[in-house]
């Protein structure tokens, strides 16, 4: 591969990355109705390409989105075992429709609800620090390891799931996380366990990357949609960022997590 073939990406990949990042962090910024309203749609449209992925047809795909905005908005007023079992449903629903993978569809589906509905109890509970920090650190993992694994190359990570993932860039991704921690405890009340919590952290976005590069493999599609261009759709874009959220919300279930001021 040319030189030029290798970065042809590269400016389209920056410039749909950094617009999606700014409204993620004016977003999670002003946080009430606009993070609520940024987590509905993401969740919602993520539903829709994944139900696609799996072979559902156009209407009933449409329909995924509409119950997956819906079971979102629903939740702000529901709570405990009656939440988990409406977000079910729609796991459930979006199962049905797909014509494969089904039980795949139904836990992936599962995910994307529980992260988007609990990312937002998250920034309500603990503050938008903390969403920014795990931001910064998926974008740091995907920036490291895009260009540790174009420029250093090497040994394939895991070359049957993600053939274009090596050891170099999974492993600049943790060093990239690792430096975001450090950088947090300068001007914030975190812990001095940043550091490590932020490679552990990358380490799930990456495994989020590469269980969606799976599903891509098994329905034999490069992207998720087209609706953002250099980067495909939204779950290639999140994919990082629904695994990095389903671990730091295990986290807080596990450990106690304090308040993060500035």
């Amino acid at each position: 591969m040319s030189a030029a073939a290798k970065w042809a990406d590269l400016r389209q990949r920056l410039v749909s990355g950094l617009l999606l990042a700014l409204v993620g962090i004016v977003c999670v910024r002003l946080g009430g109705l606009w993070f609520v309203t940024l987590s509905t749609l993401a969740c919602g449209l993520m539903l829709w390409e994944l139900a696609v992925m799996l072979g559902a047809p156009k209407a009933p795909a449409v329909l995924c989105f509409v119950l997956g905005a819906g079971a979102m908005i629903a939740a702000r007023w529901t709570e405990g075992a009656v939440e988990l079992v409406m977000l079910l449903l729609v796991g459930g629903v979006l199962a049905l429709m797909a014509r494969r993978d089904r039980a795949v569809g139904m836990v992936y589906a599962l995910a994307i609800l529980l992260a988007a509905d609990g990312l937002i109890d998250f920034r309500n509970d603990y503050g938008g620090t903390w969403l920014f920090w795990m931001i910064f650190v998926v974008v740091a993992t995907d920036i490291a390891g895009y260009f540790a694994g174009r420029t250093i190359g090497g040994r394939k990570f895991w070359p049957s799931v993600s053939p274009k993932k090596t050891w170099a860039g999974i492993i600049a991704g943790w060093v990239a996380a690792a430096l975001i921690g450090l950088l947090f405890l300068t001007f914030t009340s975190a812990g001095r366990d940043l550091p490590w919590i932020s490679i552990a952290i990358s380490f799930a976005s990456q495994m989020g990357d590469i269980s969606e590069s799976a599903i891509k493999r098994r329905a034999g599609v490069k992207d998720s949609s087209h609706l953002i261009p250099g980067h495909g759709g939204l779950l290639d874009r999140f994919d990082g960022l629904l695994g990095a959220a389903l671990a730091m919300l295990a986290v807080s279930f596990l450990v106690h997590v304090p308040v993060v001021r500035i």
